[in-house]
């Protein structure tokens, strides 16, 4: 149902309920947000699963941006 609407309103990138988590928990835990809490608000029995939905590490900064060279 999701990837129909995000289609229907032109998005064309592949969105589901896992989108949803991802960027919910990342959030959450970009804003001090413990992972124990976030592994409770997703009903999840393990951290390690929760981990699966943490996407900070995938940030790109300004200091990874300079390393390029051109």
């Amino acid at each position: 149902m999701i990837r129909r609407r995000a289609g229907a309103a032109g998005i064309a990138t592949r969105i589901g309920k896992h989108t949803f988590r991802e960027t919910g928990t990342t959030t959450y835990l970009k804003n001090g947000g413990t992972l124990e809490r976030a592994r409770a608000m997703a009903n999840h029995s393990s951290t390690r699963t929760t981990q699966l939905y943490d996407r900070r590490s995938e940030d790109i900064n300004l200091d990874e941006v300079e390393r390029i060279r051109v």
